[in-house]
């Protein structure tokens, strides 16, 4: 009988797993190829795989809920119409050595500021990935303690859901506190300088846990999704990883607004969309970019890491009331009309969840419109491991000094704040306010006559 395996794709560069949240198809049932065969769910983003090909479901190998590793077997469809007994098969199979090492390959390759101050290797062999290293960094784990998780990823090792299930038990007096530390061996001096390693990255922090909130009466728990958990662990983690700046500045935007409302008609009938305001913020960004590199930066450790590409993150709402960042790849290869194609289709794809694993990578600077709301200005939280963030706030029709060689008089103007918030580590003060200021001169000379 012919059979084919599906396994669970590489999903990003940065992605490890995901947890199987729906099979479309039962067993027994007939796939065709490009067919819709399950939804799963990553640390970034939700997403239906397809199938690879065509034929009859005969095996599941991990049930809802479950999480799989890239390369796991996630099924089986046979080719020739022939149904087959299911096996029961044990989701946390040994891995073949060579998937092993394919695995030990990717996780390897994956560099984040959040790795923490862990070793990536236990004094067991054993391979921790980034993402559990950084939050037994932040949790107070020592690796000691990290080694004596049962780990249920390939070839037993450890997955956030172990560390996170560790981390619930310990809290709940599930798990013996853990011993301390023995003395260092004599022919060791070097390991006491280990357990210093943690102030470093979590400091007193690290120890620190939420007050207790007794429930009142009339109140109602609601518990957060997935993705809220995820948002909610990012924006911690940012705060915790960089110390954030904030810079303001006031710009003159009449020229925009006069300019839009003059083109918009004429723009939707050529182009079959309509052109809003953040495409040509988004380019005024882009110009501030190339004058500034290093505001397009990352902090990888004691190293600064200069990125060639300008991918631009725009923050956008979803209809669940969450947030997601998709990411304009190489946005200065646009001009202002690509650019204007560009934010609506991630726009639309966010608001109806057809957003992709790539769609959502690879950000190198992230610009939100806080001004959706009828904000004037914000203080956004920098989306790691980027180094900058840009908020746009609300264009409010105000009175205003004009200056003129005739003389100076007040006149009604369209007017927003630009708030910039960035990394101090890398990003001084001077750097951060210049190049917002940089943005609000590119936008307060936008060509009124302009072409598109």
């Amino acid at each position: 009988m012919a059979q084919v395996e599906i396994r669970l794709p590489k999903m990003g560069e940065s992605v490890t797993e995901a947890t199987i949240t729906n099979w479309l198809k039962e067993v027994g049932d007939t796939v065709e190829m490009d067919e819709p065969l399950v939804e799963v769910a990553t640390d970034k983003v939700d997403n239906e795989l397809p199938s690879e090909a065509e034929g009859t479901l005969i095996e599941i190998r991990f049930d809802k809920d479950q999480v799989a590793q890239v390369g796991d077997v996630i099924a089986v469809i046979s080719t020739d119409g022939e149904s087959a007994p299911v096996k029961e098969t044990p989701a946390k199979e040994e891995a073949p050595k060579a998937a092993v090492e394919v695995m030990d390959q990717v996780e390897q390759a994956v560099e984040t500021a959040n790795g923490g101050d862990l070793d990536k290797n236990g004094p067991s062999g054993k391979f921790y990935s980034p993402l559990v290293r950084s939050i037994a960094s932040t949790e107070g784990i020592s690796m000691a303690e990290l080694e004596t998780i049962t780990g249920t990823g390939l070839a037993g090792r450890v997955t956030k859901k172990d560390i996170l299930a560790y981390i619930d038990d310990k809290a709940a007096g599930k798990v013996a506190a853990p011993k301390a530390a023995a003395p260092a061996p004599a022919a060791a001096p070097a390991a006491p300088s280990a357990p210093a390693a943690a102030p470093a990255q979590g400091g007193m922090l690290a120890n620190i846990k939420p007050a207790a909130v007794p429930p009142m009466q009339g109140d109602e728990i609601i518990e957060m999704d997935r993705m809220r958990k995820m948002i909610s662990d990012h924006m911690v983690m940012s705060k915790h990883v960089s110390p954030h700046v904030t810079s303001f500045v006031e710009a003159d935007v009449t020229n925009i607004w006069n300019w839009r409302n003059k083109v918009k008609g004429e723009f939707k009938k050529r182009e079959g969309e309509n052109i809003t305001f953040t495409p040509i913020f988004m380019e005024a960004v882009v110009k501030a970019i190339k004058d500034f590199p290093m505001i397009n930066v990352a902090v990888d450790g004691n190293k600064i890491v200069k990125r060639k590409n300008i991918n631009l993150g725009m923050a956008t709402a979803l209809p669940s009331g969450n947030l997601i960042v998709p990411v304009i790849k190489q946005a200065d290869r646009f001009n202002l009309t690509g650019l204007t194609k560009a934010v609506n289709e991630l726009a639309v794809n966010a608001r109806d969840n057809k957003l992709k694993p790539e769609d959502i990578q690879g950000g190198t600077y992230t610009v939100t419109n806080v001004g959706t709301f009828g904000n004037v200005m914000g203080t956004p939280i920098i989306n790691q491991p980027q180094v900058a963030i840009l908020a746009l706030g609300a264009i409010r029709k105000v009175p205003a000094v004009i200056e003129t060689p005739e003389g100076d008089f007040i006149g009604i103007r369209y007017k927003m704040f630009l708030s910039h918030s960035y990394d101090h580590r890398v990003v001084d003060g001077a750097l951060g306010g210049m190049f917002v200021k940089r943005v609000a001169d590119y936008l307060e000379s936008f060509d009124v006559n302009r072409e598109f």
